[in-house]
């Protein structure tokens, strides 16, 4: 007896892959094996990338945080030392907002540190 193949769903996987694959150059796009590579990698890459997000964010943030906090006379280590023993829990998405859009704010935050 012959071997049944499911043909409606295969062709139907193939062809989500290739539709997800659309925009991409040359053969990345229609050539099913090099589309689902291609298709396949790019999600790792998704993968590692949020991850790299966080990072590449909080990089940006305490230099954004160290910039106003030496236009304040401190440097951005004294600065987030002080506010821990000062007590104050503010994190540095939101003092780098701050110090980026509201520097009088960020200016009180320091004030209130030095004492």
């Amino acid at each position: 007896m012959p071997r049944s193949v499911n043909h409606v769903a295969s062709r139907a996987k193939r062809k989500r892959i290739l539709k997800l694959t659309r925009g991409y150059f040359g053969a990345r796009k229609n050539v099913w094996t090099v589309a689902k590579n291609t298709w396949e990698k790019g999600l790792t890459y998704a993968y590692r990338d949020r991850k790299n997000k966080k990072r590449t964010f909080r990089a940006l943030w305490i230099q954004r945080i160290n910039a106003a906090a030496r236009m304040e006379g401190m440097s951005y280590s004294a600065l987030m030392g002080a506010l821990t023993k000062a007590g104050i829990e503010i994190n540095r998405k939101v003092l780098a907002d701050l110090a980026l859009n509201n520097p009088e704010a960020f200016k009180a935050i320091v004030a209130q540190v030095k004492k």
